[in-house]
């Protein structure tokens, strides 16, 4: 027997059953959002509950019934509304109008408007039809005239000659028209042997060389180095007469002034 009572202690027997049930479904209802579950010892609390929630069910049946008997109408809403509200709500009722009249001023254009196009495609639909008409009939006229076997022998005499005349014409403006002449001007530097060399002598022996389609230009005197001076004289040629081997070739037959004879500048005009 004191072995069956040892091991009667050990029986998995719950004795708080039914405040775990209690407590579970107060958390359950606290989840739910609901009030919880009153106990033995919360009823008291939940008449004050009660009591507190009836109070406001009476409180918001009577405004909603408040409600419901006011008039929705616009007068009694700009008598609730502030000044400023109202003012508001007045611009905007008559900046709507501004807006209908406008529409409707729109539309009836774009009516006028389509009316004329209407009209304007129904004329302009018969203008064209008489005009192809009329070619159509020139054509036609142009056909009958027209010769499929006309002798091509004229028409090859015919082009032949407005080709001499062309030919003609070409070769006239060709002999009247001035050719032109290819021109470049050119620097030299003569260059003495020394500085005891009379330049100004140099200077007047260079221009007496003479030939067709060469004319000297300015001249100046540029030092070189100790003393001696070179002279740098410039002149135009006609590129077909005068080159600038004959012009180096005539200087240089001065070899008692003249050392030697570079171009500086070649350049066509």
């Amino acid at each position: 027997m004191a072995v069956l009572g040892s091991e009667a202690c050990f029986e998995p027997v719950w004795f708080e059953r039914q405040r775990f049930e209690e407590a579970e479904s107060q958390y359950q209802q606290f989840l739910i959002g609901g009030p919880p579950c009153a106990t033995k010892g919360d009823s008291t609390n939940l008449k004050g509950r009660d009591s507190a929630i009836a109070k406001e069910l009476e409180r918001a049946r009577s405004n909603i019934q408040r409600c419901l008997s006011r008039q929705g109408t616009t007068a009694n809403l700009k008598t609730e509304l502030t000044p400023e509200m109202a003012a508001r709500v007045e611009a905007v009722e008559k900046e709507n109008r501004v807006l209908r009249d406008t529409v409707s001023t729109l539309e009836s254009q774009v009516k006028d408007l389509a009316k004329r196009l209407a009209a304007l495609e129904t004329s302009s639909g018969a203008a064209p039809a008489k005009a192809v008409a009329a070619p159509a009939a020139e054509e036609d006229e142009d056909d009958d005239d027209f010769d499929l076997f006309a002798d091509e022998e004229e028409d090859t005499e015919e082009a032949e000659r407005v080709k001499a005349e062309r030919i003609a014409a070409y070769t006239e403006r060709k002999s009247k028209k001035t050719a032109v002449i290819a021109k470049s001007n050119i620097i030299l530097d003569v260059k003495p042997w020394d500085d005891e060399t009379d330049m100004k002598e140099v200077e007047r022996l260079v221009r007496t060389i003479e030939a067709d389609g060469l004319l000297w230009g300015t001249a100046k005197l540029v030092a070189v180095g100790y003393g001696i001076k070179k002279l740098v004289i410039s002149c135009v040629v006609e590129d077909d007469k005068v080159g600038t081997d004959l012009l180096e070739e005539e200087i240089t037959k001065f070899e008692d002034f003249v050392q030697s004879v570079d171009v500086a500048a070649f350049n066509k005009i």
